[in-house]
C-alpha cells in the first residue's frame, strides 16, 4: 500500500506529551496499537511537513 492508495481502514490517533519529554503520536487501528515518541525538534519537523502537505493540497484544489 502506497501513500496514494485508498483503504477501508480506520484508525484512531492521539498526540500529545509524555512525561519524559517526548511528543507521542499513538495510533490504534484494528486491535493494533503503535506508539511513537519523538523529539520535540523532530515534532516540529513533522508537524511541518503535515502542514506543507495540507498546503498544497489546497493549492491544488483552487485550481
Amino acid at each position: 500500500m502506497g501513500i496514494n492508495s485508498e483503504s477501508d481502514i480506520s484508525a484512531n490517533m492521539q498526540i500529545g506529551p509524555t512525561s519524559l519529554g517526548m511528543v507521542r503520536i499513538y495510533i490504534e487501528a484494528d486491535g493494533v496499537e503503535i506508539p511513537m515518541d519523538f523529539e520535540p525538534e523532530e515534532a516540529i519537523e513533522i508537524a511541518e511537513e503535515i502542514r506543507a502537505a495540507a498546503e498544497a493540497v489546497k493549492a491544488r484544489k483552487g485550481r
